[in-house]
């Protein structure tokens, strides 16, 4: 194994969870086994090694990715609670919160939206050029006081404009309906929204096919207390133990949209109530009948296949397509990865890697296990009665490849997609070669080992790392850590395990960790760019200059519902192109814990569109010419 796996290089960095001086002169300096500057060291080995084996890669790499935060005008922080930092529990906050993108106020240019634990999440506004500015008191969108985990943009009044909904850790759900001119306004409770669950991800779609856009919030389970502070229920102690306690467990919730802001929760009835400790999911179509199916992922135990019987009821057939699930899933990513025309699944599995216990955790790793399957099933502690059953799982990634005919085969590893500690997946063809690319978010932050983000070039028949290639690691250039929390050795915090023998004020590192993520095109030319929600820390904008290394072809495509809803969620997309056809199924998913209202992106290498056909969630199908050869395709649904 060499070093141009970037995961390798996740196993060789020891605990970065060290604790330093605050810069005031206090006498404590106190490292675990590696500072900064031995880390990226390492990281800089990495690089070279990639780069020196870059002549034998297929896809063209030939361009980076910048992080232009900074210059953004982008002051986002994201800021995690103590449960995570100081406190230190092993609990779900620690899983974050999602970033989506859509164009808010129609000027055509793609806006972010950023969910937030502590103290409110924010909306900025793209001005173009590179540069953002902060519209959420105006907007009216910041849910402060409550700790986010899902974010999702979609029209779900079929006026032409994304409107808003924030999943939320046990204060409620909330959605927002945009009125135009970045303005919101709060329809939860118009909308009969309750339940007050340990929320999570958000998926959209229209199971009953009335042209409404229904929604799905996945529930994790239950991990917190009844004691609350100003700012978030605190943590139990015991949270991943969980899945044992039949009593904490929890409904997913399915609103069906009934028009005019009205919404029926029909989770129960449509049987997809009970689905695991959920934290995502995401519509699909498994039998390609037309009807929108849902995979939903469980990070503690077997992952659930809805299928869609025609808008009546959902039927769990997991076991028929997918006889065997990671248990640990976090992410899905649903694509054409090899231009067959039929749609692959790719789940993240983040909880199988977490099996090595604590110490090993921080310590780090040996060189040799990462790009493999956890031995989580003959683990010490993970033991069957902890899994439940573990005969039917895979512990770790898992990437079913689509035979036709219900038909799927298991071929992470024979393709390249296994990660270490990933989080979500964030599909979209960062070359504009034709052929979609993969990026997996990766890393825990506090108090382990730094784990690197991985962006996966797909050469239609695997997938190779090339996050040191084009700049996406080490992520902050020459820093890898961060100041992260301080303890007060002689007053709260003297009782810290990290305060041992000492007094005084200790302030903490942690290593950088991402949790969602998203390509979108931020400045409209004609490339994919990179935005991350990172995990304590201020987020990545990160714009590809594809576009100025060479000339692209590309094509970008918005549908425009009548009958169907107005996105066109549920649809089908071929383009055609030269000899190659080109495949999207419309689920909006745009990483971890996010959702957004956007065009469908088409890079085509060296081949021009010829036509686009689309099959609408009505069951139309419909073929459009394509004259364009670059830029924006609306598509309107013919109305009869």
């Amino acid at each position: 194994m060499h070093l141009m796996n970037s995961a390798v290089i996740r196993l060789l960095l020891p605990g970065l969870a060290w604790v330093l001086t605050n810069g005031i002169g206090l006498a404590q300096q106190v490292h675990s086994v590696q500072d900064d500057a031995q880390v990226v060291a390492l990281l800089r080995d990495a690089a070279a090694a990639q780069t020196a084996s870059a002549g034998s890669f297929k896809p063209y790499h030939q361009f980076r990715f910048t992080d232009r935060q900074p210059e953004s005008g982008i002051e986002f922080v994201y800021r995690m609670t103590d449960d995570s930092g100081r406190a230190e529990k092993a609990i779900h906050y620690d899983h974050g919160s999602g970033v989506a993108a859509a164009d808010v106020d129609g000027d055509g240019w793609v806006d972010l939206y950023f969910g937030n634990q502590i103290g409110g999440n924010q909306l900025w506004r793209n001005l173009g050029g590179g540069k953002f500015a902060n519209i959420t008191e105006s907007a009216g969108v910041a849910v402060k006081g409550r700790v986010t985990a899902g974010v999702a943009f979609a029209d779900l009044d079929n006026d032409g404009d994304p409107d808003l909904v924030v999943a939320t850790v046990r204060d409620g759900n909330v959605i927002f309906e945009n009125q135009g001119q970045s303005r919101f306004v709060d329809r939860t409770s118009a909308a009969g929204w309750t339940s007050r669950w340990h929320s999570s991800g958000i998926a959209v779609l229209d199971f009953n096919k009335d042209g409404r856009s229904d929604i799905l919030i996945t529930s994790i389970g239950k991990f917190s207390s009844d004691v609350r502070t100003n700012e978030y229920w605190v943590g139990l102690t015991n949270a991943f133990s969980g899945h044992l306690f039949p009593d904490r467990s929890e409904p997913c919730v399915l609103y069906r949209n009934d028009g005019n802001w009205k919404f029926t929760e029909v989770a129960q009835e449509m049987g997809v109530a009970q689905a695991g400790w959920s934290g995502d999911a995401s519509s699909c179509d498994i039998n390609d009948d037309g009807w929108p199916d849902l995979y939903v992922l469980n990070m503690q135990g077997d992952d659930h296949l809805f299928v869609n019987m025609e808008g009546k009821r959902f039927e769990n057939q997991t076991a028929k397509y997918f006889p065997k699930s990671p248990w640990g899933a976090m992410g899905i990513g649903v694509f054409d990865y090899n231009l067959d025309g039929r749609f692959d699944y790719l789940l993240t599995d983040m909880h199988s890697d977490m099996t090595g216990g604590q110490s090993q955790l921080r310590r780090g790793f040996n060189s040799g296990v990462e790009r493999a399957k956890s031995e989580a099933w003959c683990s010490v502690t993970w033991t069957d009665e902890f899994l439940q059953g573990a005969s039917n799982n895979i512990f770790g990634n898992a990437f079913y490849v689509n035979q036709g005919g219900g038909r799927f085969v298991e071929s992470s590893d024979r393709v390249g997609l296994e990660t270490y500690w990933p989080w979500g997946v964030s599909v979209g063809d960062a070359n504009a070669d034709g052929w979609e690319d993969v990026m997996v978010t990766s890393g825990m932050g506090y108090p382990f080992s730094y784990a690197v983000n991985s962006l996966l070039l797909n050469d239609g028949a695997r997938f190779r790392n090339a996050e040191f290639l084009l700049g996406l690691e080490p992520r902050r250039a020459q820093r890898v850590s961060k100041e992260s929390f301080t303890l007060d050795l002689d007053g709260d915090d003297r009782q810290h395990a990290l305060g041992k023998g000492r007094t005084g004020k200790l302030l903490v590192r942690s290593s950088l960790s991402t949790r969602s993520a998203a390509f979108v095109d931020l400045d409209n030319d004609g490339d994919l760019d990179l935005v991350t929600n990172e995990f304590d820390d201020v987020p990545q904008v990160l714009f590809s200059d594809l576009a100025q290394r060479r000339n692209l072809q590309f094509l970008k495509v918005q549908l425009v519902g009548t009958t169907s809803n107005r996105s066109g969620l549920g649809a089908v997309v071929r383009v055609k192109a030269g000899n190659r056809q080109f495949s999207r199924y419309l689920h909006a998913k745009s990483g971890y814990l996010a959702q957004s209202d956007l065009p469908l992106y088409f890079g085509l290498g060296e081949d021009v569109a010829s036509e686009v056909q689309v099959k609408w969630p009505s069951g139309r199908s419909q073929t459009v010419p394509v004259s364009l050869r670059n830029g924006l395709l609306r598509v309107e649904e013919p109305a009869n």
